[in-house]
């Protein structure tokens, strides 16, 4: 079990590990993250079954990450699991036009993003592993 006091700092290697690895798996193979959400936009119960998966990870990370306002990581992590929350909601909420304008988004500058996620990965990994 992790020790609570590196509990930030574990949460923000295995986001950034997502991060890294969703963003290698876009560049590697150009476009599977539109046909993912064109997917999404497509199917009720994906979008439903992702929305409660979204939130329920969100609501997890949020309670169980420590909140201590003098830890930089702490709070950020705190705030990057609130807005898996509100993510969530918003895909149960608002599936379809929210998917849709992510995948329009997502649409004009796949590789961007893609670099952008990797760059986060990277960034995560990196300030976890320095807190260890």
């Amino acid at each position: 079990m992790a020790d609570p006091v590196d509990l930030s700092a574990w949460i923000a290697l295995f986001m950034g590990l997502y991060a890294l690895g969703a963003a290698i798996g876009e560049l590697r193979s150009p476009g599977s993250w539109a046909a993912m959400l064109e997917d999404f936009e497509k199917h009720e119960g994906l979008r439903f079954l992702t929305g409660i998966v979204v939130l329920a990870l969100g609501a997890t990370i949020y309670l169980v990450n420590p909140w201590r306002p003098d830890d930089w990581l702490s709070v950020v992590v705190t705030v990057m699991g609130g807005g898996m929350v509100v993510e969530g909601v918003v895909i149960l909420g608002f599936g379809r036009p929210f998917l849709h304008f992510a995948s329009t988004m997502l649409g004009v500058v796949n590789r961007v993003w893609a670099l952008l996620a990797g760059a986060l990965g990277i960034v995560l990994v990196c300030v976890a592993m320095l807190r260890f």
